[in-house]
């Protein structure tokens, strides 16, 4: 693991998630009311849709850029895997036992985390971008799980 993506495993260990949940902080995005709501919207075919077609971008800027480098892919998401997978089910726990949280939940968090730190693994190549951007509403205590509007006009949603 590259010593930027371990930094960023520790910074993310180090903050408290969902602190925030619920709490209209902000105007950048639109803010659910409730678990029920976020896992509605995370669990969304047009969600699941933008964030797979955010990873195969990423992926394609890679292989436009340095294809030695891309076809080490694999080899480097088995490298992040688990730290990604331990990390989220650790900051996960709880809110997931408090409000019996489906598995879509721990899907959507893997999912997120595996590919910043796939965007930090490669940020030498291609700037991290959509996932380092939800990594700042986990940081600030929400859950980013979906998009209103067309992207990438419109507003993210989180809870």
């Amino acid at each position: 693991m590259h010593a930027r993506t371990a930094a960023t495993l520790r910074q993310l260990d180090g903050i408290e998630w969902f602190t925030k949940v619920g709490v209209v902080d902000t105007k950048a995005a639109i803010v659910l009311g409730s678990w029920k709501q976020a896992m509605e919207a995370c669990g969304s075919a047009a969600w699941q849709d933008l964030t797979h077609e955010a990873a195969n971008q990423y992926c394609e800027r890679l292989f436009e850029r340095d294809r030695a480098r891309f076809n080490r892919w694999k080899d480097v998401m088995l490298e992040v895997r688990p730290s990604a997978v331990e990390l989220a089910q650790r900051k996960i726990a709880k809110v997931k036992r408090d409000w019996n949280l489906p598995s879509v939940f721990d899907e959507t968090v893997e999912w997120d985390l595996m590919h910043l730190f796939m965007e930090s693994e490669y940020a030498d190549i291609q700037p991290p971008g959509f996932f380092a951007s939800q990594s700042y509403w986990y940081a600030n205590g929400h859950f980013p799980c979906g998009w209103k509007g067309q992207f990438p006009t419109g507003s993210l949603v989180i809870y």
